[in-house]
């Protein structure tokens, strides 16, 4: 059985259902863990006091608003190189979710910076290309609406997702590729020695599989939408021509 099969809109629908269902339930498991855990059974930090706590939604926002935009990137790459309907449809129903993650983590990056930096906004490299960001999701979703024939929305939208994951990509580098920058490195990296400490760490990945989780099954969720919007439109235009 190819996997290509379980994209298909009806089979879609049907593995979907119960995987999207346990993912919210894991998330809000997940989320209420970190969150309670992070914010009140960890010290503060010795030089950020308690705004580091801020780090439970800021860095798993962040993630997802990235991420979120990567998987996007591949849904319409699979559209252009497959026309599989699907896959342009959750690209799709990926933007609202990733527009709002990026929302959060310029929301609660300014919190954060307010204390840390005298300032809630600076032109700070990684900050700059997650504005740019977010206005690229606007744009997407924007295209999407604007244009009323599906195939063509989906063509020009995979282009725009094209040319805005080259700041998806500086959004996550951008420290390392201008080191004046005013934004902390990683908070979690593959080099141990840079990780924040334990006693923040584990609640933070606790709060980041919650995050992951969520995204999960909101664009579940948005995709069966949007399954079910498409099927709507073609039984009312075969309803026109009969």
């Amino acid at each position: 059985m190819s996997i290509w099969e379980y994209a298909n809109p009806t089979k879609f629908m049907g593995w979907t259902a119960p995987v999207m269902r346990a993912a919210f339930w894991l998330a809000g498991l997940c989320l209420a863990v970190g969150l309670i855990w992070g914010f009140f059974f960890t010290p503060d930090d010795f030089r950020q006091g308690s705004t580091v706590k801020i780090i439970y939604l800021h860095v798993p926002a962040a993630l997802m608003a990235i991420n979120a935009w990567i998987m996007m990137l591949a849904a319409s790459l699979i559209w252009v190189v497959r026309r599989h309907h699907v896959s342009a449809l959750a690209a799709r129903a990926a933007a609202p979710v990733g527009l709002v993650m990026t929302l959060i983590a310029l929301f609660t990056g300014g919190i954060w910076g307010q204390p840390m930096w005298g300032t809630y906004w600076a032109w700070d490299p990684r900050l700059t290309s997650f504005l740019i960001l977010f206005l690229f999701y606007l744009g997407y979703i924007a295209l999407w609406e604007a244009i009323e024939d599906p195939d063509t929305a989906a063509d020009l939208t995979s282009v725009l997702c094209m040319v805005g994951s080259v700041f998806a990509i500086l959004s996550r580098y951008a420290v390392n590729f201008w080191n004046q920058g005013l934004h902390q490195g990683a908070s979690l990296s593959l080099d141990k020695e840079e990780n924040v400490a334990d006693v923040f760490w584990i609640p933070l990945l606790v709060c980041i599989a919650g995050f992951v989780l969520l995204f999960i099954a909101l664009v579940l969720m948005r995709t069966r939408t949007e399954i079910r919007a498409r099927r709507m439109r073609a039984l009312q235009a075969r309803a026109q021509r009969a």
